[in-house]
């Protein structure tokens, strides 16, 4: 009879737990995401089609993808080469590297593109130097670029490290005994074993520029059909009570965040 008691009760207890966390869930994600989606539909499908064609639209979509195209490859080099260093060698300061690393996870975005404001702006500690050159950095697409490479920098190294660590050294040592040189060792040694890592970073990182706001929206100024990325679009929309134009955006980021999860599941599969 008393572990029969007690199993019920840890039947309720599992119950409780579950219930709650599908409430909290339902209330934070999946009734304001159901929510945009009504919203945006409210006028039909050729009402949204034609909010989502409008030049100002198409000009912050092509921004954000451009900003993407650029940072994705930028992280990619730097994520491979800092997990190469951090995995592969054992030095003085390396927790202390690892933690440098992390600081774009730690500090708020609204502060990174200030940071860039004050080293790069007119006023800044560089901004003599670029004002004299005529190199546009803040309130143009160089600024929005290292913002958004700032907030994205650690998603490739953090995911290919604990591959590389992992999977050890042993192959690529036997790789270059039997006379691989570097690059081969690498694209046939290690690229195979931290492939599905890369990835998995890649998806995050890709996922994480197209929907960054509050660093580029420091750097940007926000300048209609000129540095409008497509999170600035759905709150300059918002802000100008153009709703159904700024739901209608906010569908098309959604639906990239739902095939980003998708490819997350899939790689994660892997």
């Amino acid at each position: 009879m008393k572990a029969k008691h007690i199993n019920q009760e840890s039947r309720w207890v599992k119950v409780v737990l579950i219930a709650v966390a599908v409430i909290y869930l339902a209330l934070v994600l999946f009734i304001p995401a159901i929510n945009v989606f009504v919203q945006a539909f409210q006028g039909g499908i050729a009402a949204v089609w034609g909010y989502l064609t409008t030049d100002e639209f198409i000009h912050a979509a092509q921004l954000t993808l451009l900003i993407a195209l650029i940072v994705v490859p930028l992280n990619a080099v730097f994520g491979l080469c800092a997990a190469w260093v951090i995995a592969r060698h054992k030095f003085p300061g390396r927790a202390l590297v690892i933690s440098i690393l992390d600081i774009p996870f730690s500090i708020s975005p609204v502060v990174a593109g200030l940071m860039m404001v004050l080293l790069y702006g007119r006023h800044g500690w560089l901004g003599p130097i670029l004002e004299n050159t005529n190199f546009k950095v803040i309130f143009a697409l160089p600024g929005m670029i290292i913002a958004t490479a700032f907030v994205t920098m650690p998603f490739v190294a953090r995911e290919v490290i604990p591959v590389l660590e992992e999977a050890g050294s042993d192959q690529e040592e036997a790789a270059k005994t039997l006379g691989a040189g570097d690059w081969q060792t690498f694209w046939h040694v290690t690229l195979p074993n931290i492939r599905w890592g890369l990835l998995y970073g890649l998806i995050l990182t890709n996922a994480r520029a197209m929907g960054e706001f509050g660093a580029v929206s420091v750097v940007s100024g926000n300048i209609i059909r000129k540095t409008q990325t497509l999170p600035l679009y759905i709150e300059e929309a918002y802000k100008q009570y153009e709703t159904q134009t700024a739901f209608a955006a906010a569908v098309l980021l959604a639906c990239l965040g739902l095939v980003t999860l998708v490819l997350k599941e899939i790689v994660e599969r892997k």
